[in-house]
C-alpha cells in the first residue's frame, strides 16, 4: 500500500530543509509512515481509498496526495525537531495539520468523494 496516494519526495519536501537526514534516508520508516497515514485517512473518511483508488477521479487523487504528504511530513518533523530554528517546526506542524484536517473533513462528505468521476 505504501506510496499509493503520494510520493516520498512530496512528503520530504513538506518536512523542509532542516529535517533529520537519518529519517528521510530510512526508506522503510517513511514507507511505514505512508502505510499508517493512508490507513488513517481511509478510516477518518470512512472510505477505503486504497481499494477505490483506480476508479477515483484525479481531483480527489490530488487531495489525497496533499493530505497524505502533509501527515507523513508531520511524522518526519516529529522524528527529530532539533534541526529547526525556534518556532519553525511548530509553525510547519500547525500549517500541515490545518491543511490535512480540512481535506479529511471535506472527504468525509459523500458528495465530495464522488467529485470528478
Amino acid at each position: 500500500m505504501a506510496w499509493m496516494f503520494c510520493t516520498s519526495g512530496a512528503a520530504i519536501g513538506k518536512a523542509g530543509v532542516n529535517l533529520n537526514a537519518d529519517i528521510w534516508k530510512d526508506e522503510t520508516a517513511i514507507a511505514d509512515y505512508s502505510n499508517e497515514v493512508e490507513g488513517a485517512i481511509s478510516m477518518k473518511t470512512r472510505k477505503d481509498w486504497s481499494g477505490a483508488y483506480a476508479t477515483t477521479g484525479i481531483l480527489i487523487k490530488q487531495a489525497l496526495a496533499d493530505a497524505t504528504s502533509d501527515l507523513i511530513a508531520i511524522k518526519i518533523i516529529n522524528y527529530d525537531m532539533s534541526g529547526y530554528i525556534k518556532g519553525e517546526a511548530q509553525t510547519m506542524l500547525d500549517v500541515l495539520t490545518t491543511n490535512s484536517d480540512t481535506i479529511i473533513k471535506d472527504l468525509r462528505e459523500e458528495q465530495n468523494q464522488e467529485l470528478n468521476k
